[in-house]
């Protein structure tokens, strides 16, 4: 399969909790139950909780084999993207379908918040690694920060993933987004950790602002502030540290359309990019210099850091 053609798949993206992820997309660009104020991709297009086959299983299954073919160098194949992988109705299949493939794990990330669905919860129960979120311990807050399709009670969610640790024998890594001002007070941390209790999880990801979000109100939490946090969450609780960068030596072909198929899926520092694809810092300069040119890119900065995304129309990535 030529390297344009693959539209399913993108990176290795360098991933603070995951190294390098294989990120795999199963629904178009920003389709989700959720609007999340902090959104590295910015505000929801659809805001749907209807499930349906958005793309053939056999397309996206044909994209990841081409990645592992050319020897993709990644520690994680990840269903993300775009949008909620759980919207697809055939996850499961393709998550048989991938580990058919490969022994790299396999990685749901999720907004848990289709997980009180027994079929979401029977397709999820075949990966090795689901993680979820939990960003609020009140409906108000929840409301807030996640801003859900109607359907979707803070209640019901709990109920969901309480359920999913009930019939999963797996991992589950359950991350926290803390917020600035917003859910970071003790009265709030403390109702979170209730919900935590109930779901169980292996591991607790304490999480905060480092890309550029939805809201300009979505504000990172002081280092001290994280600290002090993670304490009082118990052992089982970490925080999400920095990616360590490394250039990597790759017999992989990388292009100018796999820059902008990262790109389209979340937003990267010129050093993201270059670990991610396995190039030096100043090939991956020459791409972005270029998409730049073209206004196919443009740039954002988070804490006087240039970040680089795809424009609107780039973000459905139609390569050639």
């Amino acid at each position: 399969m030529p390297e344009s053609d693959r539209k399913h798949t993108f990176g290795p993206v360098p991933s603070r909790r995951l190294g390098r992820s294989l990120g795999v997309d199963l629904v178009p660009f920003k389709i989700c139950p959720y609007d999340c104020i902090y959104c590295q991709l910015g505000s929801t297009t659809t805001k749907t909780v209807e499930r349906c086959p958005y793309f053939p299983v056999e397309a996206v299954i044909a994209d990841v084999k081409d990645a592992l073919d050319r020897g993709v160098d990644a520690d994680y194949v990840t269903m993300s993207g775009s949008g909620e992988p759980t919207l697809h109705s055939e996850i499961g299949c393709v998550i048989d379908e991938v580990k058919k493939l490969t022994d790299i794990p396999v990685v749901v990330l999720t907004n848990g918040g289709l997980l009180t669905d027994p079929d979401v919860r029977r397709a999820l129960s075949k990966a090795d690694i689901v993680a979820p979120d939990l960003d609020a311990g009140s409906e108000a807050m929840f409301s807030y920060i996640n801003r859900p399709h109607p359907s979707i009670l803070l209640d019901n969610v709990v109920d969901g993933l309480a359920k999913f640790r009930e019939e999963y024998s797996g991992r589950i890594w359950l991350e926290v987004f803390l917020l600035a001002g917003v859910n970071t007070a003790e009265a709030e941390i403390e109702k979170i950790k209730s919900h935590i209790e109930r779901i169980n999880p292996d591991e607790i990801h304490l999480n905060t602002v480092a890309r550029p979000t939805a809201e300009d109100y979505a504000w990172r939490v002081p280092d001290d502030i994280m600290l002090r946090i993670r304490d009082s969450f118990g052992d089982k609780a970490k925080i999400v540290s920095p990616f360590k960068h490394k250039e990597l030596s790759t017999s992989q072909a990388v292009k100018k359309d796999d820059v902008l198929a990262l790109l389209a899926r979340r937003p990267c520092t010129l050093e993201d990019i270059a670990s991610g694809l396995g190039v030096h810092r100043n090939e991956a300069g020459k791409y972005v210099a270029a998409l730049l040119s073209e206004g196919r890119i443009a740039e954002t900065r988070q804490n006087r850091i240039p970040y680089y995304s795809a424009t609107v129309d780039n973000r459905n990535v139609k390569e050639t």
